[in-house]
């Protein structure tokens, strides 16, 4: 299973006219953060891919249609009162992953057991807490915001034998990929979450790649984290390179 992986940054790779031919083997596509709508409706409707994406701290105008916002004045302040989770499950085409634990059918997997299972994706959206700004979060915060999820991947444990196949974020996790300013630090709870669930990725954005040194790709464990920054695209088990031989 090839799967495209984007944030941060709208690849002139991506958002092209050659982008169906060069990206026409993609089974999945992975939207980590960061990104205006528009773009990630470009990839669905020309690639026309199941899409999961998640909110990073930028790029927020439609976060308030995804969860349930009381008054903020922060760095990305909304005026909704709080109210109903509205139904966007359609919105450009792409499937909301944030703090949820989902199951893709139309993508099977072979279990450890040998039989196929639908591919399990969980996702959690934001950032560390910088500036009180909107989809920012403390550890302990986060650490509660992936609570909720733990039922649902003991479960999957249960039936499919494994926690969980990709843990899409934004942020990195804490010491892997992340930088010491207060922005772009990881989360704690991220590496306590992938100890536990054993995830096959982590991919997240956020952590832009200006030096081809800097390490896109780490392996924790049975987990590897991989950043998503422009685009990079990864099979189920290893990465690889993009149809130009380089990673973008």
């Amino acid at each position: 299973m090839k799967i495209l992986c984007v944030s941060d940054q709208i690849d002139p790779l991506v958002y092209s006219t050659q982008a169906k031919e060069r990206f026409k083997d993609i089974d999945l596509i992975l939207c980590a953060g960061d990104l205006p709508s528009d773009y990630i409706d470009f990839i669905v409707s020309t690639l026309n891919k199941q899409t999961y994406f998640i909110f990073g701290n930028h790029n927020l105008s439609e976060f308030n249609y995804y969860h349930k916002q009381k008054k903020h004045t922060g760095a990305h302040p909304t005026w909704q009162d709080e109210r109903s989770e509205l139904d966007m499950k359609g919105s450009f085409g792409a499937i909301y992953a944030g703090f949820k634990a989902l199951k893709e059918k139309k993508l099977l997997v072979k279990g450890k057991n040998g039989k196929k299972r639908p591919l399990l994706i969980a996702g959690a959206s934001g950032s560390k807490r910088y500036n009180n700004g909107l989809n920012q979060y403390t550890d302990r915060q986060m650490f509660f915001k992936l609570l909720p999820l733990w039922p649902r991947l003991l479960l999957n444990k249960l039936l499919y034998g494994s926690y969980l196949d990709i843990f899409l974020t934004h942020a990195p996790p804490r010491h892997i990929h992340d930088k010491e300013d207060p922005c772009h630090q990881g989360f704690q709870p991220f590496n306590a979450f992938i100890k536990r669930f054993q995830p096959t990725f982590l991919i997240h954005g956020h952590i832009h790649l200006y030096d081809l040194n800097t390490p896109r790709v780490t392996k924790v464990g049975a987990t590897t984290v991989v950043n998503a920054y422009s685009h990079t695209i990864l099979t189920l088990g290893q990465e690889e390179n993009d149809d130009d031989g380089e990673n973008k």
